[in-house]
């Protein structure tokens, strides 16, 4: 099963959800904010999207620009960035998507429908 991390007034979340309703998959949709994934689930997702923990951050978001994280995350463990993910969803950069084999995040059309269609 599919399980689409996202929020309903982003529009990325939006053209992800689209993207996925229009291939005909699957999914079930979390609301990130609410229940944002849990350390260990971030970074399984982590490691299987390939990406480095930093990319899962939503850099253009109020609370990324609140905490400062630009500067921050350059000094930051990993550990410790999965832990500031999980504690707060919209520090989460969306969709993110995973179905315990492989995940993706944020919306690149042809990554994301390469990986779910």
């Amino acid at each position: 099963m599919i399980k689409f991390y996202g929020y309903k007034k982003c529009g990325t979340s939006k053209k992800g959800e689209k993207a996925l309703q229009n291939a005909g998959v699957d999914y079930t949709f979390i609301d990130i904010t609410e229940k944002p994934p849990a350390k260990a689930a971030l970074k399984k997702m982590i490691q299987q999207s390939g990406e480095p923990a930093t990319k899962f951050f939503n850099t253009s978001g109020v609370e990324y620009k609140s905490q400062n994280l630009k500067d921050k995350l350059k000094d930051m463990s990993e550990k410790d960035m999965i832990e500031l993910l999980a504690s707060n969803g919209k520090l989460i950069k969306r969709p993110l998507v995973t179905d315990g084999a492989a995940s993706t995040v944020g919306f690149k059309e042809e990554v994301f429908l390469k990986t779910w269609k």
